[in-house]
């Protein structure tokens, strides 16, 4: 075969394959004869930054890509104050929930006080897009305030629009950090813990 056969057929595979992995969520490249359709399959990746502060209340952080279990202990009955900073990455609409367990400590509060990218990665509006329920709400305010939760069920935080506009599930310059501020009373026992548990998830373009 003439080898400007053979080149043109290499340009011809180069072109598709950049064709194939540079389609973004739903392009369609159509010509006269041919139309294709490339989709992403929606991910939504949550984990804890290394700031997490808890003072002297022992802490135990378990992440498995779309869930974080923090666990948290101590003795003093004085009320804790611990601050979560949550990653989370999507190339989808996401949504985070939080889920308190305990028998031996009430949930006092639990607050969104502050959200910032972490670099030059994350969509212009994702924080703009941004929808944490009003009882959740404290970026700029006073932190410092218990609001009454019904936390017998999981509680919806904050959901937004896609965060990541590429990069991996590891890049430090593509997440969304949304600090949490937990307070907790603990009952009047020696020795008390508390479980909670935030899942994010994908909502779906298609409805």
């Amino acid at each position: 075969m003439p080898r400007s056969r053979i080149r043109l057929k290499c340009r011809h595979l180069f072109t598709f394959i950049a064709l194939v992995f540079l389609v973004p969520e739903s392009v369609e490249a159509q010509t006269a004869r041919v139309s294709m359709q490339g989709a992403v399959s929606e991910t939504v990746a949550l984990s804890v930054g290394p700031n997490l502060t808890h003072g002297d209340v022992a802490a135990d952080v378990v992440s498995n890509g779309k869930t974080v279990r923090i666990t948290l202990s101590g003795i003093d009955a004085k009320a804790p104050v611990v601050r979560v900073p949550l990653l989370v990455r999507s190339n989808s609409p996401f949504k985070i929930s939080a889920a308190v367990e305990s028998s031996t400590a009430d949930l006092a509060q639990l607050s969104i006080v502050d959200v910032r990218p972490t670099g030059t990665l994350v969509s212009p509006g994702a924080i703009s897009g941004l929808n944490v329920p009003p009882e959740f709400d404290r970026r700029g305010l006073n932190e410092a305030k218990s609001n009454s939760l019904d936390d017998s069920r999981p509680l919806l935080i904050v959901s937004g629009p896609r965060v990541s506009l590429g990069g991996t599930l590891n890049s430090r310059n593509n997440a969304l950090e949304i600090t949490v501020l937990i307070r907790l009373q603990p009952q009047p026992v020696h020795g008390w813990s508390v479980h909670l548990t935030f899942a994010a998830s994908a909502v779906s373009l298609i409805q």
